[in-house]
């Protein structure tokens, strides 16, 4: 039998279980509100995903009335699937392979699982986090969403995103780097001569690039940007702006670009939040009144940045073809990053859209000549990225929603 190669060591994925858990199962307490089947595109955004939650958790909610009796289930979760038992029987009432599912939401102490009815033929089987491709056509898919409450409504939904992260990394571990080709300690070896996350550091600590801003608002007016996430693999992993409303108070003021890292809002910081966290941060943070001084209709909101330019610049450095470069990649989109590898050494992030490569540009080549000209790379190899939503939203594919 093939021995499975035991490196290179990752670092544990951050979440909430510890990975050796994830990979036995865990078990939430929850109560079952009932399921629903929305038809929905392939690749629909995060904006539309969460729209399509709430309208399953609505549709559940009027079909069983206001008042209506909770099943009581274990939510079981693993690396593998994610199973529903009935607490009292055990019998299994759902049983979905992990990469079926498509989106989990949590709103308040409701837990939304949207599980695609049938695996389509092009899916990746080596992308594990669902990211939004460019177009792919209009073609409508069933998808089953099951609805719950539990109080640990966003422990659950962070430890399926971590389930995700954890069966990556089993994958890299019995399909990665053979021993015979390439020994741990070669690999360190190359790990340790390359600095940290390309020029990151020296920027972030670059005193010229951290600014407070004051930014004045009229009373009850919003903002007025769109931020994303920064990708899994920053160095700070908070928001970026991506958009700014014409004549909004960012915008008017002249003080913020796109591309400016947010790290905190009225001194509340959004460093490691979750994107949903983070915007309902700006909203509340937005409506607090600080009246500027003798104006009484005026208000202003304090905000630490980091300027930051909206293409993020990638170095990696692969000395030969069998070190492996430790992300993957689905329709110009990198979907998931090996921790402590070369990839992320250079400044690789998740949920980035790859812009070039070497200095050609990918934005209209198609994924297999993407992946073609990754896997035969060797030396130094240039990229430019940014944040996927935000090439959405600079190329007019999906619709600014300001806050």
């Amino acid at each position: 039998s093939k021995k499975v190669p035991s490196f290179p060591s990752f670092v544990d994925v951050p979440g909430p279980c510890e990975p050796e858990d994830l990979i036995d199962g865990i078990i939430f307490a929850a109560n079952y509100l009932g399921s629903t089947q929305l038809l929905s595109e392939r690749n629909p955004s995060k904006n539309i995903r969460m729209m399509q939650a709430q309208e399953a958790v609505s549709r559940v909610k009027t079909s069983e009335g206001d008042v209506h009796a909770l099943t009581e289930v274990d939510l079981f979760i693993s690396t593998q699937r994610i199973k529903v038992l009935n607490a009292d029987t055990q019998e299994t009432m759902m049983d979905h392979a992990l990469r079926t599912i498509s989106y989990i939401a949590d709103i308040g102490n409701i837990v939304v699982l949207m599980a695609r009815r049938r695996m389509p033929r092009s899916a990746s089987q080596d992308c594990i986090e669902t990211t939004p491709g460019v177009q792919e056509g209009k073609k409508q898919y069933k998808m089953i969403c099951h609805v719950f409450e539990s109080e640990d409504a966003q422990l659950i939904a962070q430890s399926i995103g971590q389930a995700f992260s954890v069966a990556y990394q089993e994958f890299l571990r019995a399909n990665g780097i053979n021993p015979e080709d390439l020994s741990q300690k070669e690999y360190s070896d190359i790990i340790n001569t390359q600095e940290m996350y390309n020029d990151d550091l020296i920027h972030f600590s670059n005193s010229e690039n951290c600014k407070e801003l004051q930014i004045a608002k009229h009373k009850g007016e919003i903002l007025g940007v769109v931020v994303v996430e920064s990708g899994w693999g920053s160095i700070l992993p908070t928001v970026i702006l991506a958009n700014m409303m014409n004549g909004g108070p960012a915008a008017r003021s002249g003080k913020l670009s796109i591309g400016d890292q947010i790290m905190s809002i009225n001194g509340t910081s959004l460093v490691g939040l979750p994107l949903a966290t983070c915007q309902g941060i700006i909203k509340r943070m937005t409506n607090v009144e600080c009246l500027l001084q003798g104006l009484k209709n005026q208000t202003q909101v304090k905000l630490n940045i980091v300027s930051c330019p909206p293409v993020t610049t990638v170095l990696i450095k692969r000395p030969d073809l069998k070190y492996q470069l430790g992300f993957s990649v689905q329709n110009g989109i990198i979907c998931s990053l090996m921790r402590g590898g070369i990839a992320e050494r250079g400044g690789v992030r998740v949920g980035h859209r790859i812009i070039e490569i070497n200095g050609q540009s990918v934005v209209a080549t198609a994924h297999e000549k993407i992946v073609q000209a990754l896997s035969n790379s060797v030396g130094e190899i240039h990229m430019k990225t940014m944040p996927a939503a935000m090439f959405r939203l600079l190329t007019g594919q999906e619709t600014p929603l300001y806050i």
